[in-house]
């Protein structure tokens, strides 16, 4: 499974639903050396070159039942929407 944001597409996805925590990241976790907080609270990580390379979304069913979208910033505001992550949080 693949979740594609903002032209991202992140091909490793791993969700929690006891957490309600949705993890992304695009090719080996392991390339992630810095790490930032979006303005939402969400986990950002970059690699070497400051390029992004992972998200963790935090609340992420919570956010879609609630609100219908989950509001992420990257540095720009996306909107993240059912149409994104519906599969991934399909527990």
């Amino acid at each position: 499974m693949t979740v594609t944001i903002a032209g991202l597409r992140f091909d490793r996805v791993r969700y929690d639903a006891e957490g309600d925590v949705l993890y992304l990241h695009r090719g080996d976790p392991a390339t992630a050396v810095d790490f930032d907080e979006s303005p939402e609270g969400h986990a950002l990580r970059f690699d070497a070159a400051g390029e992004l390379v992972g998200v963790t979304l935090i609340g992420a069913r919570a956010g879609i039942d609630r609100d219908g979208q989950v509001s992420l910033t990257l540095p720009s505001r996306v909107i993240v929407g059912l149409d994104e992550i519906g599969e991934a949080i399909a527990a």
